[in-house]
């Protein structure tokens, strides 16, 4: 584990660092902290303020969560206690994350979830051992970055064998550089914690990927803690005029219901409450680089901002073979909810982004950043931040459901 010495006082942050999870309120960092460090050699990322965020490389390199408030401040990402002492799950492993990597695409012609012929059922579904269970390595690391990497052998639903290596950075950005990136200096009566993951594929075997080999995509997807009074918004382009539909796939999981999605022509509302499950996607020509959240409960405002490529192939991900495999989203927002039977995985809700398609010869290598950045505090403040990134107050977000 890193831990960066305090400025001020090192005895109080050692003796922080000495407590255990018992002394802490299940919700808050350090329990989230010391819960992780009972599984993993976990990494802890910290800047000069009170902002950390934890990387875990035994859990495929995932950003288990962060806060913006010291280890009694809030955890901001989802953490699924019971995934670490259950049983091996035969189609997913969800610990959890707040930022974890995964690749795609999910189904379609070149789907790496389900083996070559098989039908695409949840039975037959299987997420990648490399992305699922097994461990990555560290590379480098520092109080404030780390890096890490994995070799990784896939097949795709083509028959394909994908030989590629995989790198991921991340940094824990400072008050400085997160008003840089977002174009305005935060008010000081709002903490922030924000972070920025670069993300590579390298094609490391003798063959190119093409549309007949088929080729993955790089695949973020950020969970979060829902509440009652948590919604998702989603800016986008719509320039030409396009109806709805044109836009947003909102039908994964069966069509979402009316009451739970509200767009106006430039952004999409959806309620982020754990409570219905649903999915909904936006097309790379009309994605915009951000998407986020508010959770008027906690006074949260978080803010995703990755790379977008309007005229790029995006891969399908949906769970069939006859829609075009170049057709995919830019964008996915999840809601979760219980299952037919009344299963549940979470609570929790999601914030994706996904890479163009890989086409790479032996050698060439694909990126993909992807940042999450935290806001909380007076409303007032916060009120700033959404109308200068969604063009939106959090009045109206507060709103919308």
């Amino acid at each position: 584990m890193i831990v960066a010495s305090s400025c001020n006082n090192g005895e109080h942050a050692q003796q922080e660092e000495n407590r255990d999870s018992a002394s802490y309120n299940q919700g808050s960092f350090g329990y989230d902290l010391h819960f992780l460090q009972q599984h993993d050699s976990v990494v802890v990322l910290k800047n000069d303020e009170n902002s950390q965020v934890i990387v875990s490389p035994k859990y495929q390199a995932k950003v288990f969560t962060s806060t913006a408030d010291g280890n009694e401040g809030l955890s901001l990402g989802w953490v699924n206690y019971k995934a670490f002492t259950g049983p091996a799950d035969a189609h997913m492993n969800a610990f959890g994350g707040e930022n974890r990597f995964w690749l795609g695409p999910e189904g379609g012609r070149f789907s790496l979830y389900f083996k070559p012929g098989s039908e695409m059922v949840f039975d037959n579904w299987k997420t990648p051992s490399p992305i699922d269970t097994e461990s990555w390595t560290v590379t480098n690391k520092s109080n404030n970055a780390v890096s890490l990497q994995k070799e990784m052998k896939l097949i795709n639903y083509q028959g394909t064998q994908l030989q590629l290596l995989v790198d991921r950075s991340i940094t824990i950005l400072d008050r400085q550089q997160t008003n840089k990136n977002i174009g305005l200096t935060v008010d000081t009566s709002v903490k922030v914690v924000g972070y920025e993951t670069v993300n590579v594929i390298t094609n490391k075997g003798d063959t190119e990927w093409t549309e007949a080999t088929g080729m993955p995509c790089i695949w973020i997807l950020d969970m979060f803690k829902p509440t009652p009074e948590t919604a998702i918004v989603v800016p986008f382009n719509n320039t030409a005029g396009q109806p709805f539909n044109n836009i947003a796939t909102t039908n994964y999981f069966g069509e979402i219901p009316a009451k739970r999605l509200k767009h106006t022509d430039q952004i999409l509302y959806f309620k982020a409450d754990g409570k219905s499950r649903g999915k909904l996607g936006i097309a790379p020509r009309h994605a915009k680089p951000l998407a986020g959240s508010y959770d008027a409960e906690n006074k949260v405002l978080t803010v995703t901002m990755f790379d977008v490529e309007p005229e790029a192939k995006y891969l399908n991900q949906e769970w069939n073979t006859t829609k075009p495999s170049f057709s995919g989203d830019a964008i996915n927002a999840y809601n979760d909810g219980p299952l037919e039977d009344g299963s549940q995985m979470g609570p929790f809700y999601e914030i994706e982004s996904v890479s163009p398609a890989a086409f790479l010869k032996p050698g060439q290598y694909l990126s993909h950043k992807h940042a999450v950045y935290h806001f909380t505090g007076d409303e007032q403040g916060l009120d700033k931040i959404a109308k200068k990134l969604f063009g939106v107050s959090i009045s109206k977000i507060k709103k919308a459901f």
